[in-house]
């Protein structure tokens, strides 16, 4: 069966050497997907749909294993709701979909109103660079202005209605410090997804993939050793 892995909101791969390392000791195949407008050199603005076209494109008819982390894992998770006969398995790491709530919903929201008036309004680049910092909010300071609007149109998409339809095994795994998809959220995950397996990293933030790459690579060899 086959593993493609959908990394997150990241411009850059080579955080995710380290891991891809450890699946190929273990003898695991996979293909590493380049997302449109993030690591494949496009800009498009996109929505969800567009996204999951795509990957269909990617995948075609086969019958696969998703793994995919953050706005990676909202993508698995709806293309596995709309597709839920290609996919044999997921594998979440601390996983986009469930939209933010309290001051992180104040600010994500602020940002999808604000964003047309972006060029108008604020100053220049290293300036907004500097405000996205302070409020933790890199991934959107770092986007190009059509990257911003494909940003609002995912952050939007709310998947817990769609969580309990997921019916193929699920393993999701969760750094216990998250702060940006907190645990609350993966937990919530594991409760709606019928069967699903959780597994808390306790000394791990959003990225285990980096930060523990042995002990995530041997939970999917683990979850694939099932499939």
């Amino acid at each position: 069966m086959k593993l493609f892995i959908l990394h997150g909101w990241t411009y850059q791969t080579a955080t995710w050497d380290a891991l891809l390392g450890e699946l190929r000791k273990r003898g695991i195949e996979y293909e590493f997907l380049l997302l449109p407008g993030l690591t494949d050199g496009t800009n498009p603005v996109w929505n969800i749909d567009d996204y999951i076209d795509w990957l269909k494109s990617k995948i075609g008819n086969e019958r696969v294993v998703l793994y995919g982390h953050s706005a990676g894992g909202r993508l698995s998770l709806a293309f596995a709701l709309k597709y839920p006969t290609q996919v044999e398995r997921l594998i979440l790491e601390d996983s986009a979909g469930i939209p933010p709530r309290g001051l992180r919903k104040l600010k994500r929201d602020f940002f999808r109103v604000f964003s047309p008036l972006n060029k108008i309004l604020m100053p220049p680049e290293a300036l907004r660079r500097a405000f996205y910092r302070l409020i933790r909010e890199n991934d959107y300071g770092r986007a190009t202005p059509e990257m911003r609007k494909t940003l609002a149109n995912l952050v939007s998409i709310d998947l817990r209605n769609g969580l309990k339809n997921i019916r193929c095994p699920t393993l999701i795994i969760w750094g216990k410090g998250d702060k940006t998809t907190p645990l609350i959220d993966g937990q919530l995950m594991h409760e709606e997804i019928a069967g699903s397996r959780l597994q808390v990293i306790p000394d791990a933030r959003h990225s285990p993939h980096i930060t523990h790459p042995k002990e995530v690579a041997g939970l999917v060899a683990s979850e694939l050793r099932n499939t």
